[in-house]
């Protein structure tokens, strides 16, 4: 198995069926399960996504709220834009306020799961292009 491949696939919280509702908005394979969804108590959704090495989401602004992300398995990059991109490891947390406009992903070489607590809405923009990420990769 590949790079936390191992780690990704047997998360306490348990690996996610393909992606598909969202996978316009990320560049390769993704995986969602679902922990928690909002109603009229409690108004966050919670769930453990996992990508696959070189995954990553689209540019997006959370409105109305807030996501937290939780690393649970693996290597990835949360950046923020006009701000430099963060390396994530297993057990960093992320704090992203409303309105700010940013992309998380796994590294070229690792697979990646965070959990993910979201209020609000989410706002799609463009890709994080091929030239962007390639020049944080290079870091690794």
């Amino acid at each position: 198995m590949s790079n936390f491949e191992r780690e990704a696939k047997n998360d306490p919280f348990g690996f996610g069926a393909k992606n598909e509702a969202y996978a316009k908005y990320f560049n390769k394979a993704s995986y969602l399960k679902p922990l928690i969804s909002g109603d009229d108590n409690v108004d966050v959704n919670v769930a453990n996504v996992t990508f696959e090495p070189g995954c990553r989401n689209n540019w997006h602004i959370h409105h109305d709220g807030y996501q937290l992300l939780l690393v649970t398995a693996g290597e990835g990059w949360y950046q923020e834009k006009g701000k430099p991109a963060r390396l994530l490891k297993v057990g960093d947390a992320v704090k992203i306020n409303e309105g700010i406009k940013h992309w998380h992903g796994a590294t070229k070489a690792s697979w990646f799961a965070h959990i993910a607590i979201t209020k609000g809405t989410s706002e799609w923009c463009e890709e994080v292009s091929d030239a962007w990420y390639d020049a944080l990769t290079a870091q690794e």
